[in-house]
């Protein structure tokens, strides 16, 4: 792998990764906050505080790691989780489901604001490839983001948003998946199950709406 090629891709990433791993955490504690339980905000994790969130082996080492072995073919990492005591929502079934969804919420909000960017810095007849590339990045690392963390398998957001809308006996079998869930997403990923059968379909679906969204701006710079 060239090095210059290496620094390129950080440079043109680093800042939107940034932000969509911040403002993702950063909203599961805000929404966890507003329905009662306020165990990040005591522990000052409920920041846009890029410093809180980062993971120096999930969040740099590994997909560094990752980006050198695989030649960028893939890539894996993760943020420091927001801590969410669940028993101290004021209704910790329903609100699981909320303060879950925010993550990826987030994440398609920031989706749809680089695409917005993109749209004025052509408007503006900004034609710098590095600004346009990096708001290009900005709508792909928040798409994936929005798509892999819908994935029904807890500790994803997927898997709570599954246990807090399945009927208490259901839901309880699925929760007892969580100890080992992140070693059954690591190898679904590996086994490429989770690219083929959701990330695909769950990206398109979202560069659908987001296209939709963002036709307006897109008939604007036309």
């Amino acid at each position: 792998m060239d090095i210059a090629d290496l620094i390129q891709t950080v440079a043109l990433y680093a800042l939107p990764v940034l932000f969509a791993i911040t403002l993702h955490e950063a909203a599961h504690g805000y929404a966890a906050r507003y329905f009662g339980d306020d165990t990040a905000w005591k522990m000052g994790r409920v920041s846009l505080n890029p410093m809180q969130h980062i993971d120096p082996i999930g969040t740099i080492l590994m997909p560094l790691l990752l980006y050198f072995a695989t030649s960028g073919a893939f890539l894996f990492g993760y943020a420091k989780p927001v801590p969410v005591r669940f028993g101290n929502l004021r209704n910790p079934k329903r609100d699981m489901i909320w303060v879950a969804l925010a993550g990826p919420g987030a994440n398609l909000l920031m989706a749809l604001l680089w695409g917005i960017a993109l749209y004025l810095l052509r408007g503006a007849n900004i034609t710098e490839p590095f600004f346009l590339k990096m708001c290009q990045g900005g709508v792909l690392v928040n798409v994936v983001m929005f798509a892999f963390n819908l994935f029904p398998v807890p500790p994803l957001d997927g898997g709570r948003i599954l246990v807090g809308l399945l009927p208490y006996r259901q839901a309880e079998l699925v929760s007892r998946i969580e100890p080992w869930g992140f070693f059954i997403v690591m190898a679904l990923v590996i086994m490429n199950v989770i690219s083929t059968l959701w990330m695909q379909p769950v990206m398109a679906l979202t560069f659908g709406l987001l296209n939709i969204l963002l036709s307006p701006f897109a008939a604007l710079v036309s």
